[in-house]
């Protein structure tokens, strides 16, 4: 995955088990961040961060979506939780995370396992890959993220 590039398609269901695709957003711009696990402190971190600067992406003309390998089930949970007013999708097959590149080897306590590496796609109104936001630090990222809208 390189900036450039046409962004991987995909259709997945939503945290309402409605079908979602990529291609549905052609004409806006999308904010495309991976994420590891619906509920956990980073993670709900990271998606109160976009909650709440929710209406500088409206003004952008910006979708937000995030992804996970969690069912939509428990994706429902999240956004009810948290009000989310964005789409959360459910890899359950782990496809996309695997087409974008994010599925990663980690390491915690030295015990190596498989999972999503916290990842942001920005993608153009044509579909291409414009900026990628490698290995996350969710502090201060959601603001980084709107920065590099406005220089587009």
């Amino acid at each position: 995955m390189e900036p450039g590039k046409k962004a991987p398609q995909f259709t997945l269901a939503d945290q309402d088990g409605n079908k979602v695709s990529l291609k549905d957003f052609k004409g806006r711009k999308v904010v495309l961040y991976f994420y590891p696990k619906d509920m956990t402190p980073g993670c709900t971190q990271e998606a109160c961060g976009f909650r709440d600067s929710f209406p500088d992406f409206r003004k952008l003309n910006t979708a937000v979506l995030g992804i996970s390998a969690d069912p939509a089930v428990s994706h429902k949970k999240f956004v009810d939780k948290y009000e989310l007013p964005f789409t959360l999708l459910s890899d359950y097959n782990k496809e996309v995370v695997e087409s974008y590149g994010v599925w990663r080897e980690k390491s915690m306590y030295g015990k190596k396992y498989m999972g999503i590496e916290r990842t942001t796609f920005l993608i153009n109104e044509e579909g291409k890959i414009t900026r990628i936001f490698p290995k996350v630090k969710v502090a201060g990222h959601v603001e980084e993220v709107i920065k590099a809208l406005k220089e587009k």
